[in-house]
């Protein structure tokens, strides 16, 4: 057994603890009638226990993936999400352990669930480093720029957990509106697994030829039937699906299939899970909620952006426009990636100011992490997916 199959094995071994886990955090929750049992929960310790094992097995797999690729695995879309994940994780262990609150890991490990999900969906065969990616730099700069998303992404988890919780679910309103728009998006994930997974079953393929942004010929090869056809391209598979629109080379038409495909799907599974639950989703996760506290929801929200944002900083802006000049001899090209990196940083820093300045705490404060999360989200997936530029192979 090669370590690449260790390595994968490990991931599989960490998802699968942290299913496990979020049962008992679950359990955790429903077991507990005072709010010190719900603190103290030995459930809540298991599912600790076990999120622990789960987390050094994921780092078990980062570390025999880069040995076996030379390399830190964070040069591809697998490779950076699962890492997401990880750090993700590693984040709600050293909160739980300081807050102790099982809402927290119920709404916390399954947001790094679909995140690992999704991961698995992108090619993962370990592949020689592009010149741009060979260097020092890409490490400091990707590492430092997880490890801040993924504690921005655990202030967003406290504020799902506050709304959850404070919205009203029996009345039409905005906040009930927009937090099941929430729920939608996660579900739209799900779709994205679903469809990759359903058609890669299926063996699925069809290649086609194309004429890049650079106006060089290109080859590439569709796992899903394309809907959108890239720049000029050209049938190489007999019987394929023609692609209903041509696109402009700027964007990437084999990812927007993808994304389109997703959204589908994923809505039908919304669908699914509405007749089936008769409510909205945020009204089913709303009990699990119901014994955290509200107060420490808000801290928490507010403590992650305080920790994360500085890390962010160094590693989206700095670190990235160090790395920046030293592969392409300037610090800011105005790359769609970089541009998204800006308005995140922009957005937390909005948010501190807020909440600094104009007192928005609760609910207001609960909005912006969660709204935040979704623009990291859009980075992460439609930036990277449909958006051509010099980060596309991320």
């Amino acid at each position: 057994m090669d370590l690449v199959t260790i390595s994968s094995n490990l991931l599989l071994i960490s998802f699968i603890a942290y299913l496990v886990a979020t049962l008992f955090f679950g359990g955790a929750i429903k077991k507990s009638k005072t709010e010190k049992a719900y603190h103290n929960s030995k459930w809540g310790t298991i599912g600790l226990v076990i999120t622990i094992i789960g987390f050094l097995t994921h780092i078990g797999y980062f570390a025999t993936r880069w040995i076996a690729s030379g390399h830190a695995p964070l040069s591809n879309m697998f490779e950076f999400t699962t890492a997401f994940g990880m750090m993700l994780v590693g984040a709600f262990i050293l909160l739980y352990i300081m807050y102790r609150t099982p809402s927290l890991g119920l709404f916390a490990l399954p947001i790094a669930i679909i995140i690992i999900s999704y991961a698995t969906m992108f090619p993962r065969e370990v592949t020689p480093l592009i010149p741009a990616l060979q260097s020092k730099w890409l490490f400091i700069h990707v590492i430092t720029t997880v490890i801040g998303e993924s504690i921005l992404a655990i202030s967003a988890v406290a504020g799902l957990v506050f709304l959850v919780k404070n919205i009203d679910m029996t009345k039409k309103s905005k906040q009930r509106f927009w937090i099941e728009a929430v729920m939608f998006t996660l579900v739209l994930v799900l779709g994205f697994v679903v469809t990759s997974t359903t058609f890669k079953t299926m063996g699925y393929e069809a290649e086609f030829t194309y004429i890049d942004k650079n106006e060089a010929p290109a080859e590439i090869t569709y796992h899903i039937p394309p809907l959108f056809g890239m720049n000029e391209y050209e049938a190489m598979t007999p019987g394929a699906m023609k692609p209903w629109v041509e696109l402009p080379p700027i964007i990437n038409a084999q990812r927007l299939t993808s994304l389109t495909w997703s959204v589908a799907v994923g809505a039908v599974l919304y669908l699914l899970l509405r007749l089936i639950a008769r409510k909205p989703i945020a009204a089913v996760f709303q009990p699990l909620a119901k014994k955290a506290n509200s107060q420490l929801m808000d801290e928490i929200g507010y403590r992650s952006v305080l920790i994360g944002f500085p890390v962010f900083t160094l590693g989206a802006l700095i670190f990235a426009m160090i790395w920046a000049h030293e592969a392409w001899s300037r610090f800011w090209g105005w790359d769609p990636k970089e541009v998204w990196a800006l308005i995140t940083w922009l957005f937390y820093a909005a948010f501190l100011h807020l909440r600094l300045s104009r007192g928005w705490e609760g609910q207001k404060s609960a909005w912006l992490a969660v709204i935040g999360f979704v623009i990291i989200m859009f980075n992460l997936i439609a930036v990277n997916l449909i958006i051509a530029g010099l980060h596309s192979y991320a």
